[in-house]
């Protein structure tokens, strides 16, 4: 069969997107992911860009959204809801981020930088709520962007909206965008509701609130406990806000809840780093979400910026597929980590779920479950987000046939049977025994991992079999192994062939050779690695870094008052008390003892006395602008070289810059280095001048 012409291909996937656009948007019942969904409508943006002359006005590419249903009043939006572009690869995060600002580039003032808020992608409907005066005047759904469906009958049930803004001398018009939703709780009791009327279960959270919005009865919307997370902004008159963050500040303070945890960020590695603890630790929300969202936060740039006909150009989601499955709670355990937190284990029938077999998930904390009201013998809802996380979601509740009994939190630590303590104002309950063994296992482990002091060889196996043999109780005692004790250690092992037959197998002297010599290099990594590795609250690798710049060896470390500690840059209070009491401690103090006996590197290569002298530096006081592509540094390496000499990295070139590094095609900022007659060095100029390895 031929393959089909353009202009086929092009009228085909219009049709698909079509028909997805109305399950998804009229029906509630979308037959595909987002992104499958996303790779039709890239293919279709694709195409229509290769033959422009086959694109039509009514291309889906040129509109946002589906249309508005039909018994609903259709009310035009005083400004456009668009939608927001997706990636699904941190890769594709990074680099859609670095276009962002890339755009930013010639038009940033001296010194001025671009900022960016993360927020939740909460997985709901996108609702519009207008505020004349302070009074909730409409409500509507984004239709297709630039029409949308009036639902502030339903709107007005929202409990958690007010109906009268909490301020004074509210703006003249607040038009406050953001996300309808359920949470997984209510979903669990409504589906209880809705099986004892005969009625079948809902599939998810969105389903119900996309057909329960669109209602022309409130009071059953009453009845489903809809609610609504702020996240942005389209109409405002008389309010004077700057940015997002300072927006979203005067939200909350007016008495209107907003998509929680919305963080700023100074740049695009601090956004990467926040997406890789995201994707490890995603807290126990009891909403759904489906990603990410980036924005920039100065609505100014965001001006420059402009929009598309589909989207804003200052914003971009990282989104992750969820998959879930439904399965049986058979035991619910707990574990003890590393810093003493108690965490309870969901252990189920196993499932397979995106092409791995769960048969355990995290519950996170006693209040998990009790949000949850999750039970052994309830069938439970299991999901993996972006195939990496386990989490029960929720219990079905509507199966639960007889009564079955609340769990019971232990109260005694299972390890050491010492008692369990709460944090202050935190979820987590903590044995605080020092010496529990559970505890030491878990940071032998980590102290061995790469994230630690990176041993070849000292995994989890090898940490259980050590303590067994009760030859390590401290950090220190790894260091003191010998390749002969080692050697003669015997460890338990399936023999070959023999289904799970388990026999004792020595150790033997290569392995232990290799574990001796992989310890033995770990000595000289450095106090800020140490540091990051015996676990100390709060106390990471940046951390780490961080502090041990000023306090480069443990005996200076040791002299530092918290105030101290607390006045570097990025660390704070909580931070600093937190190494200071670990310090000052019995444990901590004979921990670091105990590794200085042994060997270890407790110290980082003195700062010479021009690096910690600033005005000593080449480029102390300069302002230095560089632009175009260079071939030795990226854009963020000759921005932390030119600080490190000591200069400032500006954004734009102006009368107080003192000179740009130009690269290839420098541009705009080269022109106007030019015209001010400021001074323009190539790379291998700068190279020369500065760098004394060059």
């Amino acid at each position: 069969m031929a393959s089909p012409t353009p202009q086929q291909r092009i009228n085909e996937l219009a049709e698909q997107i079509r028909h997805h656009d109305h399950l998804y948007y009229q029906a509630a019942a979308p037959e595909i992911s987002d992104l499958q969904y996303d790779q039709l409508m890239a293919e279709l943006i694709n195409l229509e860009k290769k033959h422009p002359e086959f694109a039509s006005d009514d291309s889906p590419t040129q509109r946002v959204g589906g249309d508005t249903v039909d018994h609903l009043v259709q009310v035009p939006h005083k400004v456009p809801m668009l939608s927001i572009d997706n990636t699904y690869s941190r890769e594709e995060l990074k680099a859609a981020m670095q276009r962002i600002e890339k755009s930013l580039e010639g038009s940033l003032e001296d010194g001025e930088s671009v900022a960016w808020v993360m927020e939740y992608k909460i997985d709901g409907v996108a609702g519009s709520i207008r505020y004349e005066n302070g009074r909730l005047a409409l409500a509507l759904t984004r239709g297709n962007g630039v029409v949308g469906d009036d639902i502030t009958h339903n709107v007005r049930t929202i409990r958690d909206l007010p109906l009268t803004l909490r301020c004074p001398n509210p703006p003249a018009v607040a038009e406050l965008r953001g996300e309808i939703y359920m949470t997984e709780a209510d979903l669990a009791d409504l589906n209880v509701r809705q099986t004892e009327a005969g009625g079948e279960p809902y599939k998810n959270t969105r389903n119900v609130t996309a057909g329960t919005i669109r209602l022309l009865d409130p009071k059953i919307a009453a009845e489903r406990k809809l609610r609504f997370f702020c996240h942005g902004n389209g109409q405002i008159e008389g309010l004077d806000v700057s940015d997002h963050m300072s927006f979203l500040n005067w939200v909350k303070s007016v008495g209107v809840p907003c998509t929680p945890d919305a963080t700023p960020l100074q740049s695009i590695d601090a956004a990467l780093e926040a997406v890789a603890k995201l994707e490890v630790e995603m807290p126990d929300l009891p909403f759904e979400v489906d990603g990410i969202v980036f924005k920039v936060d100065s609505f100014s740039q965001r001006e420059t910026l402009g929009i598309r006909s589909k989207s804003p150009r200052w914003v971009i989601a990282y989104k992750f597929e969820r998959y879930e499955a439904t399965t049986r709670l058979e035991a619910i355990e707990v574990q003890v980590g590393k810093a003493g937190t108690i965490t309870p284990v969901a252990y189920l029938t196993p499932v397979e779920i995106a092409g791995t077999t769960v048969s355990r998930a995290s519950l996170h904390n006693v209040d998990e479950i009790e949000r949850l009201d999750v039970r052994v013998g309830d069938l439970v809802v299991v999901e993996k987000a972006g195939k990496i996380i386990p989490k029960v979601v929720r219990v079905e509740k509507h199966a639960r046939t007889k009564a079955l009994p609340e769990y019971q939190f232990p109260t005694e630590c299972p390890e050491c049977g010492e008692p369990l303590t709460r944090d202050e104002g935190g979820v987590y309950i903590r044995c605080t025994n020092p010496q529990c063994p559970a505890q030491l296992r878990q940071r032998l482990v980590y102290f061995g991992s790469r994230a630690g002091m990176d041993i070849d060889g000292l995994g989890e196996e090898v940490v259980d079999l050590l303590l067994q043999k009760q030859l390590v109780s401290s950090f220190a005692d790894l260091y003191r192994l010998d390749v002969d004790t080692l050697a003669d250690l015997t460890w338990p092992r399936q023999r070959k062939g023999k289904g799970d037959e388990m026999i004792d197998v020595q150790f033997g002297r290569k392995n232990a050779e290799n574990l001796v010599a992989g310890i033995d290099a770990s000595r000289s990594r450095g106090l800020a690695r140490l540091l990051s590795s015996i676990s100390i609250r709060h106390v990471g690798p940046r951390v780490a870094k961080l502090i041990t710049a000023k306090f480069w060896n443990v005996e200076l470390l040791k002299k530092a008052t918290a105030e101290e500690i607390a006045s570097i840059h990025e660390i704070g209070e909580r931070i600093a008390e937190s190494l200071v009491g670990f310090i000052q401690s019995d444990v901590g103090s004979q921990t670091l003892d105990d590794l200085a006996s042994v060997d270890v590197v407790l110290a980082e290569p003195e700062p010479k006395e021009s690096e910690l002298d600033e005005s000593s530096l080449p480029l102390s006081g300069k302002n230095v602008v560089a632009t175009g592509t260079l071939e030795h540094y990226t854009r963020d390496e000759i921005k932390a070289r030119i600080e490190a000499l000591g200069g400032r990295a500006a954004g734009s070139v102006s009368k107080k810059t003192d000179f740009v590094i130009a690269g290839d095609k420098a541009g705009s900022k080269r022109d106007k280095a030019e015209s001010l007659g400021v001074e323009i060095l190539s790379e291998e100029e700068f190279r020369k001048r500065y760098e004394t390895d060059a």
